[in-house]
């Protein structure tokens, strides 16, 4: 699992030297100022550097005003010229997705998750968020079966989980109450628990249950800084997550049922056969099921509010 557009970074980090291979020239230079598609709408974007791979040219961009853990490497097709008639364009495809005006550059949280990591959840959210689709793109960026995908990407959250994110919620935000950590049983604890109990109960181990929680830890590591911490929760996670330290072993099931939330949105902007996402939910239905049926045992009734007077207010926006 992961964002597909993402593939070729394994070969990226500081293996580039920056400077433009003297083949064919390439279409945008490094520094320049362009639009880049993500999911149906264009942003603003800086080319931070180009590549020519395998005939091909890759370029790795940054999203203006977003936070750089959205950094990635794209083809010519994702990218168009920072001109007039293409801001526009931009402006025009807002309009057609029903952007708030005021929302800069057309950024909109309903596209891309907010950098600010303040990941405000109302109650109500927390319940219609789970059942709303994403509409996905094709690599030109134009969007395709929507109605039948926005079905597939749904996640219905089992009632006494929707009931746990609601309580999760006051905690926080209303009682300024933090998680205390390290939890145990940590995400990577759950995870591995899962896998034995999918393992005795199919009496064998299927290399698609491991593939899937693999990218379940992996999204979790990826998404926790970025989009499921409350404000007042950034400084205790800068505390606790330290030298590199994955957060998939230091916090759990509650900061993992949040990403749940926020799957549907993730997973629309992956290219994944509709046959491959309807398996995928239903493994994450089952998931589900497994998290409330040790709801009692994963899950706190009681968040610490001895960090009070600490993490009041101290939250702050990356």
């Amino acid at each position: 699992m992961g964002n597909s557009s993402k593939d070729d970074s394994a070969s990226d980090g500081d293996t580039s030297s920056g400077d433009t291979p003297p083949s064919k020239s390439s279409l945008y230079s490094e520094g320049e100022k362009v639009l880049a598609y993500h999911g149906p709408r264009l942003y603003e974007a800086k080319v931070q550097k180009a590549e020519l791979r395998k005939k091909e040219w890759r370029y790795f961009v940054h999203y203006l005003g977003w936070n750089k853990n959205w950094d990635e490497w794209v083809g010519v097709d994702r990218l168009m010229k920072h001109t007039e008639e293409n801001v526009l364009k931009q402006q025009a495809l807002d309009k057609k997705q029903g952007v708030d005006k005021n929302v800069k550059s057309g950024r909109s949280a309903q596209t891309k998750p907010k950098s600010s990591t303040d990941a405000k959840v109302e109650k109500e959210d927390l319940k219609n968020n789970v059942s709303k689709g994403k509409k996905r793109k094709s690599e030109s960026g134009v969007e395709k079966d929507n109605v039948s995908l926005e079905k597939l990407v749904k996640i219905q959250i089992p009632s006494t989980l929707r009931k746990q994110l609601v309580d999760d919620w006051e905690f926080v935000t209303q009682q300024d109450k933090l998680v205390k950590l390290p939890r145990s049983p940590t995400v990577d604890d759950i995870l591995t628990k899962y896998l034995e109990y999918r393992a005795k109960k199919d009496g064998m181990m299927t290399d698609s249950i491991g593939e899937i929680l693999k990218g379940i830890r992996c999204y979790f590591d990826k998404a926790l800084p970025v989009m499921l911490l409350y404000k007042k929760e950034r400084k205790q996670y800068h505390e606790a997550v330290v030298d590199n330290v994955s957060p998939s072993t230091v916090y759990g099931a509650e900061h993992l049922l949040r990403l749940f939330v926020k799957l549907p949105e993730l997973l629309a902007f992956v290219n994944i056969e509709e046959e491959t996402l309807t398996r995928l939910q239903q493994k994450v239905l089952d998931f589900l099921k497994f998290l409330q049926k040790n709801q009692s045992t994963f899950f706190l009734s009681a968040y610490d509010g001895s960090k009070v007077s600490e993490g009041k207010g101290k939250g702050k926006d990356d």
